[in-house]
């Protein structure tokens, strides 16, 4: 059985200082502007969701487009969010084999996943772009819109990403060595 944790007995004054120590500035250049315009995309969805709530529980008279704006809010958010995931490497990935494989091949191995990463995105990209030029001329439901909007904003976040997946493998390839190789190495990265 183990023994009741212990605490030292602490004045109020040194617990009023613990509140007046001065906090580092916020260190905001990990982010990006794609990370910036994904936030703001997230919040105009939160407030068409808190708009959706208010309106049909509280007014009891709910507006039919905050639901499409809202999804389609979504739809950008999770896509523009897929960004980050590219630029971090913080897409599920399956690492395991590397603790088996020799330096070298390890290394080999690493640029292939990195040239197919980059190939999936470009065939990903120009897919979509096929897609967009057939159903362009569509309008949403409820709001008298194009949904090119909507398509165009995925579009772009698929280039992002395929930008992002040249980005990490230069950066792969000059440092030597990926997170599949050494994900020790990117422990603790936030941003």
């Amino acid at each position: 059985m183990s023994e009741p944790e212990q605490h030292s007995p602490i004045t109020a004054e040194e617990l009023a200082q613990a509140f007046e120590e001065e906090e580092a500035p916020a260190d905001l250049s990990p982010y990006s502007v794609e990370d910036w315009v994904t936030m703001a995309v997230f919040w105009a969805m939160s407030v068409c969701v808190f708009l959706q709530f208010f309106t049909r529980y509280v007014l009891n008279d709910s507006y039919a487009w905050t639901e499409e704006i809202a999804i389609n809010c979504l739809v950008v958010t999770v896509f523009l969010g897929s960004v980050w995931c590219v630029r971090m490497s913080r897409h599920i990935q399956v690492d395991i084999l590397y603790r088996w494989l020799s330096p070298r091949p390890a290394r080999v191995l690493s640029t292939v996943v990195d040239l197919i990463r980059i190939v999936f995105f470009v065939y990903a990209c120009w897919l979509l772009w096929r897609y967009v030029h057939l159903v362009h001329r569509e309008r949403m439901v409820t709001v008298d819109l194009p949904r090119w909007l909507l398509y165009y904003a995925v579009l772009a976040a698929w280039v992002l990403m395929l930008l992002r997946s040249i980005q990490v493998a230069v950066a792969n390839w000059r440092r030597g060595y990926s997170v599949l190789e050494r994900p020790e190495a990117f422990d603790g990265l936030t941003g």
